[in-house]
């Protein structure tokens, strides 16, 4: 009698119990298995605990009980948005009301639109901000989306202050607006001027680009056949 109840409480656990980290998995000699969260002996009756409550089943009715160990968590099938480095400089550049070849120029002669490019002065990320400027702008300069807005508004603010002039205003994120107004004007330091004249190649080559792209779209669809009737 007693195995009957047994049987039919196993039964009933067979169906409702979940297996969860770190359970075990009873074997029956009825061939069965069993997934339960933790057993006990007392004396010749092993008691299991499972999800829904405790049953207890005579040792002999028992062949084994294994540990199974705990599965990883599958990882999700949704796929992860990313966002690249160049897709954040323009984004920021329009947040800023700013050409976004502008600043995707300054990003690349800068960093090579690298986020973990860091200079031996220790500028961080795709724009090169240093940390005491990015604690200015209030962004997390370790951050390329807020790297990308810390750039873009510093650019703007350069811009406003030197009326538009992109000269001044890249020679100040290069070598600083205390530099700019100590020689009123581009420093004659050798780095500067050749980081202006490499921001300003990359945005003329840039625009020479995306304008031959544009003419080339246009004579192909001045080209096209049309249609006779």
């Amino acid at each position: 009698m007693m195995l009957c109840i047994c049987s039919r409480l196993v039964l009933c656990l067979l169906v409702a119990a979940t297996l969860l980290p770190g359970a075990e998995c009873v074997y029956l000699k009825s061939g069965f298995t069993l997934d339960i969260e933790s057993h006990t002996q007392n004396g010749g009756v092993y008691v299991l605990q499972g999800a829904t409550g405790t049953v207890e089943l005579p040792v002999t009715e028992v062949t084994r009980i294994d540990t199974v160990a705990a599965s990883a968590p599958s990882p999700s099938n949704s796929p992860v948005e990313t966002v690249s480095p160049e897709q954040l400089v323009r984004n920021a550049a329009q947040q800023q009301g700013l050409d976004a070849d502008f600043v995707r120029s300054v990003a690349k002669i800068e960093s090579g639109l690298q986020q973990r490019a860091v200079s031996p002065k220790g500028a961080l990320g795709l724009m090169q901000l240093m940390p005491s400027t990015a604690r200015t702008l209030g962004v997390d300069a370790n951050k390329a989306s807020e790297n990308a807005d810390g750039g873009a508004k510093y650019l703007r603010q350069l811009l406003l202050q030197y009326h538009g002039d992109s000269a001044l205003a890249l020679a100040a994120y290069n070598a600083g607006p205390g530099a700019v107004a100590k020689f009123k004007g581009v420093p004659p330091y050798s780095e500067t001027r050749a980081y202006v004249l490499r921001v300003l190649r990359e945005y003329q080559s840039e625009i020479k680009a995306k304008s031959a792209e544009k003419l080339a779209r246009a004579a192909v669809s001045t080209n096209k056949p049309t249609a006779i009737d």
